[in-house]
């Protein structure tokens, strides 16, 4: 009886792991199209508060490079392939591009919508590493929740 709970058990753990291989790579390709919304997000921003986003959109990306890297680097620890073209980024990607045109009420809007999206996708992250045991995973992931939920309330307080 123990071995079949054993067997049954690690049949679990291995499913859990290819999860959480999936759920990172869906975050590398989320925080790839991000830092490029991001980008056109910086370089197209106009009117009264141009100065204001033009600078938090490059704080972001930047930020965003770092947790998309960290995240990739730790999928190539764990032996797991990253997403690493384009093309894979927009089909696994959950996050939509920006279309060029938003106004900036739309931007910040649409980031709020986007780092809801990845908050709720580090937090799948981070229970399944927990149901592995993967606790370097499940705190890498668990500082970036904190980081996008500090974002969401201040660009939230923006909108007013």
């Amino acid at each position: 009886m123990a071995k079949a709970d054993s067997k049954a058990a690690n049949k679990a753990n291995k499913t859990s792991k290819s999860g959480l291989e999936k759920v990172l790579n869906e975050q590398v390709a989320n925080l790839n199209v991000l830092y490029v919304k991001l980008h056109n997000y910086h370089w197209y921003v106009k009117g009264g508060n141009f100065f204001i986003l033009h600078a938090k959109f490059e704080e972001l990306y930047n930020e965003v490079t770092e947790q998309m890297d960290a995240i990739a680097e730790r999928m190539l620890t764990l032996k797991w392939n990253p997403a690493a073209t384009l093309k894979s980024y927009l089909d696994i990607a959950t996050i939509q591009e920006a279309s060029g045109k938003e106004e900036p009420t739309t931007m910040v809007q649409n980031l709020v919508e986007d780092f809801a999206t990845l908050s709720e996708s580090y937090q799948e992250g981070i229970d399944l590493a927990e149901k592995t045991g993967d606790v370097v995973t499940g705190d890498l992931l668990t500082g970036f929740k904190g980081d996008l939920e500090k974002h969401m309330w201040m660009l939230r307080s923006y909108l007013g």
